[in-house]
């Protein structure tokens, strides 16, 4: 139901104030309710004003101290306050455009000391300072400003394109960083690996030919006690003819094809066992010496 008045009477709505005037010059704030008037008195409603929150929203395009070209949307919440609604009534022709023209003056003196990314961190306090502002101007004129908003921070088009950009950039880079941190980290742990996988080729190939040279020494002191008349010259002479041909075998059934040309025959056979003796012996007296 809205405000209805006549000449003698109106009904004032909720959330709403009358103003009562008498010949001409106020006379009372008018509360929600039903009203009689004395029209012979020179009594009568001059007019209805709603005490409900109202919203104002200003677009500012100003200049920041970088040079760029900004437009701000602003939003303004007031009302009329009702212990003074004469004054809102009498004093002012257009609360609104009033409002902007504050807002304007504000805005356009601080943000030109700021620059861009100060003014996004900052624009809480823009918006403080606008709301002090109109709270000491409008309250005079019987308006309370209720709340203010910063809602939006508009750079220029070729701008917010940059910004983009430099943004895209530098996730770029942080991106390569940590690629190239993880390729480091996979090599150095490939060459831990392979550090590790060759020292323990290392102690297997040495266990290996330890348990090589185990059993060779545990069949020639086998075969020495067994055969009566045999020395260990013989024996290891017999083993590493047996070496050989199972050699020659394994060269034989390999499916790789690999050529080898070894001198065959039983005195080359012999000549090989005389290589590593004397070998061997060498390697002793070089101990020896050393000692």
């Amino acid at each position: 139901m809205g405000n209805t008045y006549c000449l003698l009477g109106g009904c004032i709505d909720q959330a709403s104030v009358g103003v009562v005037e008498r010949w001409g010059r106020f006379e009372h704030i008018a509360e929600p309710g039903c009203h009689f008037f004395n029209p012979l008195a020179g009594q009568w409603l001059a007019g209805v004003l709603s005490t409900r929150i109202n919203s104002l929203d200003v677009k500012i395009e100003t200049k920041t101290k970088d040079n760029v070209f900004v437009q701000l949307v602003c939003s303004i919440q007031y009302r009329v306050v009702k212990a003074a609604a004469d004054d809102a009534f009498y004093e002012l022709q257009n609360p609104r455009e009033q409002i902007q023209a504050y807002v304007f003056d504000v805005v356009r003196a601080l943000v030109p000391m700021m620059t861009l990314d100060a003014l996004f961190e900052q624009k809480g306090e823009v918006a403080k300072s606008v709301l002090e502002e109109l709270e000491k101007v409008m309250g005079a004129y019987g308006y309370s400003i209720e709340h203010i908003l910063m809602v939006d921070i508009l750079p220029d088009p070729s701008v917010r394109k940059a910004m983009n950009e430099i943004n895209a950039a530098q996730r770029l880079q942080l991106a390569s960083v940590y690629k190239g941190e993880a390729e480091k980290i996979l090599q150095v742990k490939r060459a831990e690996a392979e550090a590790e996988s060759k020292y323990l080729g290392g102690v297997g190939v040495a266990r290996q030919r330890q348990a090589i040279t185990d059993g060779l020494r545990e069949n020639i002191m086998n075969f020495s006690s067994k055969v009566e008349g045999t020395s260990a010259k013989e024996v290891m002479d017999l083993i590493m003819i047996t070496q050989y041909f199972d050699t020659m075998r394994d060269l034989g059934n390999s499916s790789k094809n690999t050529t080898v040309f070894l001198p065959h025959g039983p005195g080359h056979v012999r000549d090989i066992s005389d290589q590593i003796r004397n070998g061997l012996m060498e390697a002793a007296s070089a101990n020896v010496s050393d000692a």
